[in-house]
C-alpha cells in the first residue's frame, strides 16, 4: 500500500496536508511547523521523504498504531488521533474536516484509516510518502 501526504496549508502554529491511498484522496493531515534549521523536539514536521510502516505495539498510547520507520532524527514517530499542532508532538494526526490549525473528525478518519493499513498489512508492505 502506498500513502502519500502532500503539504498544503503552512502557518506559524501548523502544517496541512491531504493523504492519499493508493492514489485515492482519503482524509487531512495535521503535522507541526516545518523547520529547516535545528530541529525542535515534539514541535518539527517529519522530514519529507518515503518511509515504511508498520503496526505495532505503542507503550504510549496503550494500543496498537502505526509507527513510521527510519525517520531521520526522529524516533516513535505515529499517525495518531489529534485536532492541533499541541496534540502532535511530531507524529501526524488525521482528520475528516479541517480549518485554520485544526482539523476535526479525527477518530472518525484515524479508525478508517486503521481498518484499511490492517488489511493491507496482512498481505503487503506499507508505505507513507510526504511531499
Amino acid at each position: 500500500m502506498n500513502i502519500k501526504v502532500v503539504r498544503k496549508v503552512f502557518t506559524d502554529e501548523s502544517t496541512i496536508g491531504e493523504l492519499s491511498m493508493n492514489g485515492e484522496f482519503f482524509c487531512y493531515t495535521l503535522e507541526d511547523v516545518i523547520r529547516t534549521g535545528a530541529k525542535v523536539y515534539g514541535k518539527t514536521a517529519i522530514p519529507k521523504g518515503k518511509y515504511e510502516v508498520i503496526i505495532n505495539y505503542s507503550n504510549k498510547f496503550k494500543q496498537l498504531m502505526p509507527l513510521l520507520l527510519s525517520v531521520p532524527n526522529f524516533e516513535g514517530i505515529r499517525i495518531h488521533i489529534g485536532n492541533k499542532s499541541e496534540d502532535s508532538h511530531g507524529c501526524l494526526l488525521l482528520g475528516e474536516v479541517k480549518g485554520v490549525n485544526f482539523i476535526g473528525q479525527s477518530k472518525v478518519a484515524y479508525g478508517k484509516f486503521m481498518a484499511k493499513l490492517k488489511t493491507a498489512g496482512k498481505s503487503e508492505k506499507i508505505f507513507i510518502e510526504i511531499v
